[in-house]
């Protein structure tokens, strides 16, 4: 009997390690991503995944990395501990996508020490990191270093590399710069990326590989290939995509693409005059934090058929919170905005906003707290998901719009109105601190469910006979 007991012990510790351990679930089970599975097989030293959105392109980047790190890699024999550079666009898109993605395969046992770039060390998963030094399985040190493209080329010089992951297309200058960091190590360079800038040095260089390097291998992941995507979420993503941007987005094909993020955004019907909102149709304010950049913040109303106002809008940048809050409270006075029964003003805000200021050892959020804003901070996002939300709100499939804003909130129109696809994966990171806040908000909203199916009289019957049925046994 104890025997038994000591063998459910052993199962029930090791079973307790798996969930822990992330790494140990990737791509194990009834489900396997082949094209992930190639990809970490492949012994090129010049690795690139084309793919769109949700291809599962970045995650394999990620769990590559924390394989050489910590040197058990499935496919490959490593030796000693190594030395990588992640690369992303900015600072904002490394700890949102890249960074956050390393962080989730490794295990927290496996983190020797992070040294932070921006944010508090307590709080890493919100902050942007510098590095991260990774116990290896030779009972050594490995290193996962960060960088960016907006740091420019010098910040890329001078150290010689085992690895280096660009997640998204790196400009020419960096790519070649870090081609030169792992020369000496006879080190690898990997890529995962949607082709948005078109036919750039990676189209000739790496697609049609001209120079017939026979280092360069490539494949194409596309939303078929990634069996963790249902067929429902696929039909949903491709609503309201043109052809052209299918091509990209969906199957990772080159594309000039570029062009407004909203073409759906009709300033003749999705801005209008002002009108005084009923009180029932309050709902909540949205913000995206600023002191040096501009404080985003709008007020939200929704009426009964799920039709969405942009009542307000607050914008104002080199002002502290004691000031902002002072502006979201006269605003909300003059539209005669709801409280909860607290007495506090409700409002989504960024994550970002736990994080303490230079000025402060409270965070943002706990400072708007205290001057009686209330503001949850578990806010989607996701910058993809929330765009094709905003699409379906600004036209739906029938053509409609249930999205309209005052022409008193004009930051908020002319971010719209000028939001461009930029490099990446991603629009263009500047100027849109509306539109940050304006998809927490709509992201919170829960998605719309087709309307039940009429009955016909037989079906009406034969539900009004369940019903009685159902009452006389409870009876």
């Amino acid at each position: 009997m104890n025997l038994v007991k000591q063998i459910l012990k052993i199962e029930e510790i090791q079973k307790e390690r798996k969930l822990k351990n992330k790494l140990s679930n990737y791509n194990t089970g009834e489900k396997i991503h082949l094209k992930q599975i190639e990809f970490h097989k492949c012994t090129k030293k010049n690795r690139w995944v084309f793919g769109g959105n949700r291809t599962g392109k970045t995650e394999c980047g990620a769990v590559e990395v924390v394989y050489l790190a910590r040197g058990i890699h499935p496919y490959k024999k490593i030796t000693h501990a190594t030395n990588g550079w992640v690369v992303s666009l900015s600072t904002q898109v490394q700890r949102d996508v890249a960074q956050s993605k390393i962080l989730y395969y490794l295990n927290p046992d496996w983190i020797e020490d992070i040294v932070m770039l921006h944010g508090r060390k307590d709080n890493y998963k919100n902050g942007v990191i510098d590095y991260i030094l990774v116990k290896n399985v030779f009972g050594t040190i490995s290193k996962i270093g960060f960088k960016s493209c907006d740091q420019g080329r010098e910040k890329f010089q001078g150290t010689s590399l085992d690895y280096v992951w660009f997640d998204e297309e790196p400009p020419y200058d960096i790519y070649q710069e870090c081609r030169m960091r792992v020369l000496d190590k006879n080190g690898e360079i990997f890529a995962t990326m949607t082709p948005l800038k078109g036919m750039t040095f990676v189209y000739d260089e790496i697609y049609l590989n001209k120079f017939n390097d026979e280092n360069i291998w490539y494949e194409f992941i596309t939303w078929d290939d990634n069996p963790f995507i249902s067929e429902q979420a696929k039909k949903s993503m491709r609503a309201g995509m043109s052809t052209d941007e299918l091509k990209t987005r969906e199957k990772g094909e080159f594309l000039s693409l570029g062009g407004r993020v909203y073409p759906e955004f009709d300033e003749n019907i999705n801005v209008i005059e002002p009108f005084d909102i009923p009180y029932d149709w309050q709902d909540k304010l949205s913000i995206d934090p600023g002191l040096r950049n501009p404080l985003s913040c709008h007020w939200y109303a929704i009426d009964y058929d799920g039709n969405i106002y942009v009542v307000a809008e607050h914008y104002d940048h080199d002002k502290d919170i004691a000031y902002h809050s002072g502006e979201i409270h006269r605003i909300s006075e003059e539209l005669n905005w709801h409280k909860n029964r607290n007495g506090m003003i409700e409002a989504l805000i960024d994550s970002a906003a736990n994080q303490t200021t230079l000025a402060s050892i409270k965070s943002v959020a706990d400072l708007f707290y205290e001057y009686g804003i209330l503001v949850n901070t578990n806010v989607n996002k996701d910058v993809f998901s929330g765009i094709q939300r905003v699409k379906a709100y600004l036209k739906n499939s029938e053509g409609k719009s249930r999205l309209f804003i005052f022409n008193t909130c004009k930051n908020l129109i002319r971010e719209i109105k000028s939001y461009r696809w930029g490099n990446g994966d991603s629009p263009v990171k500047s100027d849109d601190h509306c539109l940050d806040e304006l998809r927490y908000y709509i992201m919170s909203r829960p998605e719309n469910k087709p309307p039940k199916p009429e009955l016909n009289l037989i079906q009406q019957n034969k539900e009004r006979l369940i019903k009685n049925l159902r009452r006389f046994h409870d009876g």
